[in-house]
């Protein structure tokens, strides 16, 4: 008969040798899937992983030609483990070019997990990057005394053409936030951090390959590991072809050259941007390879801030460009007719005076020509006043809130759901800001008269100005302006009509090819084009006066659209006019007839005036 007390004690054992087990089996799972280290141990003697990299997408312009490329550049990788104690660190610094304190700091941040997240001191870690032939040649040649250290290829931006900065932004070594937000990079990659290379960074990209390598016991690479079977190749990166034309974008950045300002133009039909540009700017050369981080610390401490995207960042109230917008309002709500009759009495008018004398009364048209401001304030106060005010100023704000309505529909308080980044709202107030600062009953259509003329509290993009131009010159719609032609994975690009008949826009067409017949916009004008336009005086508190136009061309078939902004230029006649015309006889005809205006547009400089 077994003693109970035994029997008990075999259970005991029994437990025992299960807990032990367990407890291998735990650390063995601990080791070989949770804990990557061992198996880097491992893999690390015996095999090495090399990241081939793709070449990213080459960028073009409308015309087909070529803007973005790629160049050859090397990288200085380093195992750890396999930096020898007797590594010749000066030696090696020497060959690189750095200092010791470089050095120190460079390994420090390589060794850091929590900067490095991908960090193994078994396998191939980035210490330099973006290296010439030039500047690798010399680490190339003595590679042999340096324990653990390789060189690889890969490709790096080239451009072209010293313009269009701000459209195809840069590409420069990815920070903290893209390593814990995508897996797909490592530290030392590269990415698009601006423009188009970041707004299409997962196309122009690619995708990696990878090359497994292996080794003997004394770490020399003896071939392919299993005659390449986990061996896949890199696929390089979608190329993209922008809207712009590369050769209007660089007359139009060498007309602005000097001066601060913006000018863009779009092709009404397609919503495609044919020009954007933004002064001050810089050559994208200069954000490429070693010289990135002073170059871009250089561009950040300007006090012209040329990083900054005028064209869509900068905002400004839009002058007598904003006339177009009150009278197609006034036409759409019937507060006017194109046979309404305003009088005028020159710089006497109150309580807005006209900036110069004409004839008295004043039709729309003649208006628009003239650039009336009396005319636009009352048919201003006629749309607010035509329902009446209402008890506490109801009615008064509900009428106001529907010209709003309106005018935002050409594109204005907002931004375009495009590829077109960073982009700033500008503002339409609504009823209740001035409710808030007025009282509800506390404001009427004379205490926000600045409206009227585009001064006030309205401000606007060049990008939605431009947009302005384009839907005036379609008869009511717009098509969402973009930078890159869509590619087959897209969606279409949508069209938005705005809330104004069609049948209004004729009388302000006709309007806009008077201001470049027999108004401000004279003097530039290219009869055989049929140009049409709309100059602009903006207020500055904070220095001259800035200088806008936008405008079309030709009345019949329009093919661009376009708006120019020269800050603390003065009149829009003198200055932003002349630009925007030669900007659309260059597109139109490929030739600028009038080489000495394009001089003196070239040589006036205005940066050095107070900026806004």
């Amino acid at each position: 008969m077994i003693n109970p007390q035994y029997y008990k004690r075999g259970y005991v054992l029994g437990g025992m040798v299960v807990a032990v087990a367990l407890i291998f089996l735990g650390r063995l799972l601990y080791l070989q899937v949770i804990d990557s280290s061992t198996k880097d141990k491992a893999d690390g003697n015996a095999l090495v992983r090399q990241t081939i990299y793709p070449s990213r997408g080459l960028i073009y312009d409308r015309n087909d030609s070529l803007i973005v490329f790629n160049q050859p550049v090397y990288d200085v990788m380093i195992i750890v483990r396999e930096m020898r104690k007797g590594f010749d660190t000066l030696s090696f610094c020497s060959a690189m070019q750095i200092s010791r304190e470089q050095f120190e700091t460079r390994m420090s941040e390589m060794c850091d997990r929590n900067r490095n997240r991908g960090y193994s001191p078994y396998v191939p870690q980035l210490f330099w990057g973006m290296l010439s032939k030039e500047d690798v040649a010399a680490v190339q040649e003595q590679l042999f005394h340096f324990a653990g250290v390789s060189v690889r290829k890969r490709t790096l931006r080239d451009y072209v053409y010293p313009s269009a900065a701000h459209i195809v932004g840069s590409v420069g070594e990815v920070n903290r936030k893209d390593l814990e937000d995508d897996s797909y990079y490592s530290i030392g990659d590269y990415s698009g951090r601006d423009g188009i290379e970041r707004q299409y960074e997962v196309l122009l990209r690619g995708k990696k390959g990878v090359e497994v390598l292996m080794r003997d016991s004394k770490g020399r690479i003896q071939g392919s590991y299993h005659n390449g079977e986990l061996d896949y190749s890199p696929e390089s990166g979608t190329d993209l072809q922008l809207t712009i034309d590369i050769r209007l974008q660089q007359m139009a950045e060498d007309l602005l050259q000097g001066k601060m300002g913006s000018a863009v133009a779009i092709e009404p039909k397609t919503g495609e941007v044919l020009a954007m540009v933004s002064v001050p700017s810089w050559d994208p050369h200069s954000l490429v390879g070693r010289q990135r981080s002073k170059n871009y610390a250089a561009l950040l401490s300007d006090p012209h801030k040329p990083l900054m995207n005028r064209a869509v960042q900068a905002q400004y109230p839009p002058g007598s460009t904003f006339k177009l917008i009150q009278a197609l309002v006034g036409l759409q709500t019937g507060a006017i007719t194109p046979n309404t009759l305003y009088a005028c009495n020159g710089p006497g008018s109150t309580p807005i005076k006209c900036t110069h004398h004409h004839g008295s009364p004043v039709s729309l048209e003649a208006g628009i020509e003239q650039s009336c401001n009396p005319y636009f304030w009352q048919a201003y106060k006629d749309i607010l006043e035509q329902h009446g005010y209402g008890k506490n100023n109801a009615v008064f704000r509900r009428t106001y809130d529907h010209w709003r309505d309106l005018v935002v529909s050409f594109g204005f308080a907002g931004r375009f759901d495009c590829d077109i980044s960073n982009q700033a709202t500008g503002s339409i107030p609504r009823a209740k800001t001035f409710s808030r600062i007025y009282g509800e009953s506390g404001w009427r259509a004379i205490t926000i008269r600045s409206l009227s003329i585009g001064q006030g509290e309205i401000l606007v993009t060049p990008l939605q100005l431009a947009n302005e131009a384009a839907c005036i010159a379609n008869g009511g719609y717009y098509m969402t302006p973009h930078l890159v032609r869509p590619l087959p994975s897209m969606p279409a690009i949508e069209r938005h009509q705005t809330g104004v008949d069609k049948k209004h826009f004729e009388v302000v067409q006709r309007g806009m090819a008077r201001v470049m017949t027999n108004g401000t916009g004279r003097w530039y004008n290219i009869p055989d084009l049929q140009m049409c336009g709309k100059t602009g005086t903006v207020q500055n508190p904070h220095g001259k006066d800035h200088a806008i136009f936008i405008g079309f061309a030709p009345l019949d078939d329009p093919k661009i659209a376009v708006a120019v902004v020269v800050e603390n230029a003065g009149f829009g006649a003198t200055w932003a006019c002349p630009v925007a015309t030669m900007m659309m006889e260059k597109y139109l005809t490929d030739s600028v007839s009038n080489p000495a205006l394009y001089d003196r547009i070239h040589s006036a400089h205005f940066i050095n005036t107070t900026a806004q």
